[in-house]
């Protein structure tokens, strides 16, 4: 799969006491992007807990911030496939932020290891194999 976008608008409740995105705030955004994209290919989280009894809980992540986000800004979050197993995912994601003028900047960029777990035990179980067949990691930078 290629990369994946999702919108993004900062509102008031997005900044910190400085008028900045709060920091913590990219994470949220990493996530709702994780979740469009899942959404996008036809799924979402509630019918995988409902039908397959799982979740996708993070197991790792880091960021680098390189420029602040501000109120009212239009952001893109952004994710790359990078790596596949049975019960694990790997991404490169990012924010960007889209200029008036056309061009972007990436704000943030980070790297999300997710793993995939039976919400009962919260032990690692495999991505169940209908799903593992419709993921395919990027070969693409």
């Amino acid at each position: 799969m290629t990369a994946f976008y999702h919108p993004i608008r900062i509102y008031y409740e997005d900044t910190d006491a400085g008028g900045v995105v709060y920091y913590a705030n990219y994470l949220k955004f990493f996530e709702r992007c994780r979740t469009e994209w899942l959404r996008a290919m036809g799924h979402n989280q509630t019918d995988l807990l409902a039908a397959e009894d799982i979740v996708f809980v993070v197991k790792s992540v880091s960021a680098d911030y390189k420029r602040p986000a501000r109120l009212d800004d239009s952001l893109e979050a952004g994710l790359r496939l990078t790596h596949l197993g049975r019960a694990q995912l790997q991404f490169d994601q990012w924010v960007d932020r889209l200029n008036t003028d056309g061009t972007r900047e990436t704000l943030v960029t980070g790297s999300v290891k997710l793993a995939c777990v039976n919400l009962k035990t919260l032990r690692p179980v495999p991505i169940p194999d209908w799903l593992h067949g419709q993921l395919q990691p990027s070969d693409a930078p």
